[in-house]
């Protein structure tokens, strides 16, 4: 039992990184909340692994780098801030161990769903989805790509490489 409540701030990560993808997905928008969550559960697994200061100390740097330059790109209009603040959240996960790793996914899954967005929003929807507010708000070009969605998966991909994984898996 204890081991499993121990499990719970680890778990934060897979879990509120899907939503986070799923909530860009259908609103554009990841709710900052869900950035803050992810900051307050690293804080309480530090802890539950016993993660030396140190090494928190450069996992801080990490997030605070990624921070700036998603930031910048904020400010540049190339993506938005609820992207910024999620990728700072998930590479203080990463840390120096696989921050470079989990930008490098980022970025390439970013690549693919950017061509795949240019390629739906060049075809005409269906009747069917004309009726989805939803799908006509990721259809219309005038809109940004949800790169919330690259994001987490870059975070997915990287994930059972850190240790917060093998944590995990000792845990439960």
């Amino acid at each position: 039992m204890w081991s499993t409540a121990l499990a719970l701030p680890i778990l934060a990560l897979p879990i509120l990184t899907t939503y986070a993808a799923v909530s860009d997905l259908f609103t554009m928008q990841i709710p900052n909340r869900i950035s803050l969550a992810l900051v307050a559960a690293f804080a309480l697994a530090v802890p539950a692994i016993g993660l030396d200061w140190t090494l928190v100390g450069q996992h801080a740097a990490v997030g605070a780098g990624v921070l700036a330059l998603t930031f910048a790109l904020f400010a540049a209009g190339w993506i938005g801030g609820g992207d910024a603040k999620l990728a700072a959240a998930l590479a203080l996960w990463m840390g120096p161990a696989h921050g470079l790793g989990f930008g490098l996914y980022t970025a390439l899954y970013g690549g693919a769903l950017t061509l795949l967005f240019l390629s739906f929003r060049a075809m005409p929807l269906p009747a069917m989805a004309l009726r989805e507010e939803w799908i006509l708000r990721l259809h219309g070009r005038q809109n940004g790509v949800p790169y919330g969605i690259a994001i987490a998966a870059g975070a997915i991909t990287i994930f059972p490489k850190t240790v917060w994984f093998q944590a995990l898996a000792t845990l439960l």
